[in-house]
């Protein structure tokens, strides 16, 4: 029952670009069509779930081990760079299909902050391994519902007649914070839930 909490709670309450405002530089960047959202949101879910691993093994057995803690955050943005260019790699030799589907959206991932900062909240949140992991993929999940969402949103504004004053990224920000209201009709979910189910 913890797991379906953490679940909900990342997708809909918590969610990481509307609640957090964590990822927002590929949230406007890449949500003009449907199509390049999806594909963002399966390569950002597919590194998180990976980066989350990796940096919860180095946390626990290296910076925790040498008292190194105050490395954290340079440790884990190395991590996140080198595990993106070692997907990469192994994706263009294993199938190259796959790298020619992700292909433009892993680099980007390189420099989105959704990562890196899920990769710090799972240690802050004193997650074990099994948690950290459902967090990240739950976040994931939230952060590719966000732009999905918010790219076929855009792909209907396309259709319809703006006043030139609001084209370009003045509808698209409009849109983003309507969007993020809508998302705060889900604020207390959690909360109600854990009651019902007796969890704190």
């Amino acid at each position: 029952m913890e797991y379906l909490l953490i679940f909900i709670s990342a997708i809909f309450v918590n969610n990481v670009v509307l609640s957090q405002f964590l990822g927002i530089c590929p949230f406007l960047g890449v949500s003009k069509k449907v199509e390049t959202a999806i594909g963002m949101g399966a390569a950002v879910a597919f590194v998180l779930v990976l980066a989350t691993i990796v940096t919860y093994v180095i946390q626990k057995f290296v910076l925790d081990t040498f008292g190194l803690q105050y490395l954290q955050t340079i440790a884990f943005i190395l991590v996140i760079a080198a595990l993106v260019q070692m997907v990469e790699i192994i994706l263009k030799k294993v199938s190259p299909s796959l790298y020619q589907a992700l292909g433009v959206f892993l680099p980007l991932i390189t420099t989105n902050c959704c990562i890196l900062g899920v990769t710090i909240l799972v240690i802050q949140k004193d997650f074990n391994l099994l948690t950290g992991v459902v967090y990240a993929l739950s976040t994931a999940i939230g952060f590719a519902l966000a732009l999905v969402l918010f790219a076929g949103i855009r792909e209907q504004l396309s259709l319809v007649n703006i006043p030139k004053g609001m084209r370009g990224m003045s509808i698209a920000l409009v849109t983003a914070g309507l969007l993020a209201m809508a998302f705060m009709g889900f604020s207390g979910v959690d909360k109600g839930l854990s009651a019902l189910f007796g969890l704190n």
